[in-house]
């Protein structure tokens, strides 16, 4: 096994190997487990750096030594480095990721009604950039919550919105989470999916007229600030633009 690696349970479509290689110039595995072998992996895995995906980002949390300030205010761990004692530290770079997703896409929040789809430890992470951002009226909509995609409507007014779920993911990339047609008042569209490196959302925004992004500004950049924290290297934004322009050529 490479000192560095992704934990997920499905993790076939991942590009983060390649972001790795690109940015910090070594071995990086795909290392998908099961619930219950997660715990002991975390904790006697031959790794020095790890980070963590769907669906283990809060299952992890219990198994660090110290959580950063940024992870325990989000509740959602997605990057592990071993340290020289052995313990584990838990970060996260999903808030730089999404934070630079988020600059990079001209997309305005301050003040704004914004919409997130889906209620994961993603939707964690935006939630808390969006907060730091000055955002007005945050709504999470879920499947099962008080807001949820059968009382939608009542959000018509939402200025900017998000999809943090997999809805539109390859290989289902005829599905999309919302129609925007109903929100009139819609000025930004963000979804955190890379490929298809245009959902079927993100095609509708460009349609209406609407700023869109998709997510692989956010991949790259939170692969950025992993790599620094595994090595100690600085990466800079000129490396990270570098690094999405080749990335999205395949997509």
């Amino acid at each position: 096994m490479s000192n560095y690696a992704l934990l997920g349970r499905k993790l076939s479509h991942s590009i983060s190997p390649q972001i790795h290689r690109l940015l910090g110039g070594y071995d990086y595995d795909l290392i998908e487990l099961e619930p219950h072998e997660v715990e002991n992996f975390v904790g006697h895995g031959d790794y020095a750096g790890l980070n963590v995906t769907i669906p283990y980002k809060i299952d992890v949390m219990p198994l660090c030594t110290r959580i950063s300030e940024l992870a325990q205010r989000i509740g959602s761990v997605n990057t592990i480095r071993r340290e020289a004692d052995a313990t584990l530290s838990g970060h996260n770079t999903d808030y730089f990721g999404f934070a630079y997703m988020l600059r990079r896409s001209g997309v305005r929040v301050r003040g704004k009604k914004v919409l997130v789809l889906g209620d994961g430890g993603s939707a964690r992470t935006v939630r808390c950039v969006l907060s730091d951002e000055g955002a007005g009226e945050v709504v999470t909509i879920s499947r099962r919550g008080d807001d949820n995609y059968d009382n939608i409507a009542r959000h018509a007014d939402a200025a900017v919105i998000i999809n943090t779920t997999p809805v539109g993911m390859y290989p289902n990339v005829e599905d999309s989470p919302v129609c925007l047609t109903a929100f009139p008042a819609c000025k930004g569209v963000l979804d955190l999916i890379y490929n298809p490196a245009k959902t079927r959302l993100l095609q509708q925004g460009e349609q209406l007229g609407i700023p869109t992004a998709n997510g692989l500004p956010m991949l790259v950049a939170q692969g950025a600030e992993a790599v620094e924290i595994f090595t100690g290297a600085k990466i800079s934004a000129e490396r990270v633009e570098e690094v999405i322009a080749e990335l999205a050529k395949g997509f």
